[in-house]
């Protein structure tokens, strides 16, 4: 199966953390879980019409939750960091 580049970004990660990276040039994304750094660096440059310099990825695992007797976690996820060109932003992020 062939993943879109919508496909492949999920979603923006807003925290504070992630705030203040941006200021750096550095924006997280949600992503699927089985793309490749080459596929987030195409799918950004894609969707945003930015340079992207490079990307740094992490799986994130699910915390434990329970309700009631039953334990269980939720489920994990894979996170992008992208790092545009000097003096490139994402408007998609301003005003945040």
């Amino acid at each position: 199966m062939k993943l879109t580049a919508r496909d492949i970004i999920i979603a923006p990660v807003i925290t504070e953390k992630s705030h203040d990276a941006m200021e750096k040039g550095v924006y997280t994304f949600r992503v699927h879980p089985k793309a490749t750094k080459a596929d987030i660096h195409n799918a950004i440059e894609e969707i945003f019409k930015v340079k992207v310099l490079k990307v740094n990825t992490t799986s994130v695992k699910g915390k434990p939750r329970r309700l009631g007797y039953h334990v269980g976690r939720t489920p994990g996820w894979k996170k992008a960091m992208v790092t545009l060109a000097p003096g490139q932003t994402i408007e998609f992020f301003e005003g945040v």
